[in-house]
């Protein structure tokens, strides 16, 4: 059984841009070692960030979301998730994690972080999740 993961768009931006942890973590994904989902809401936010932060052209962009989609799951939520108070944007990705029934979030997010686990869903730093995934 392979595990599912949703990695936050932070991890995804610096997966995509640095070598490191996040970017090990998609190599699993991309290898089918496991099994990445994420919802529309993720992905647009993914595409924005890719081309302010990035800096990425439209088509590099576009190029990047397509990779991505190789090897991710696409699950549909209903945004009646209220987990997060501080940082509302942050039930996007419990959401996603819960509807896709996830055994992890990675993210660097402080405000998930905080949280810890949410219905059995740990929610992890991207190292961390490297040294579970090795065990």
């Amino acid at each position: 059984m392979r595990l599912i993961v949703v990695f936050d768009t932070n991890i995804l931006i610096s997966g995509t841009g640095w070598k490191g942890s996040p970017s090990r973590c998609l190599e699993l994904a991309r290898t089918g070692m496991v099994q990445h989902i994420t919802c529309q809401e993720m992905l647009a936010e993914f595409s924005e960030k890719l081309q302010t932060k990035l800096k990425f052209p439209r088509d590099q962009v576009t190029k990047t979301i397509v990779d991505l989609l190789d090897f991710t799951e696409i699950v549909k939520i209903t945004h009646m998730l209220k987990v997060v108070d501080v940082d509302p944007d942050d039930n996007v990705v419990v959401e996603c994690a819960v509807v896709g029934e996830a055994d992890f979030i990675v993210t660097g997010d402080g405000h998930l972080l905080t949280i810890g686990n949410y219905q059995g869903i740990a929610i992890i730093k991207a190292k961390d999740f490297l040294d579970r995934v090795r065990k």
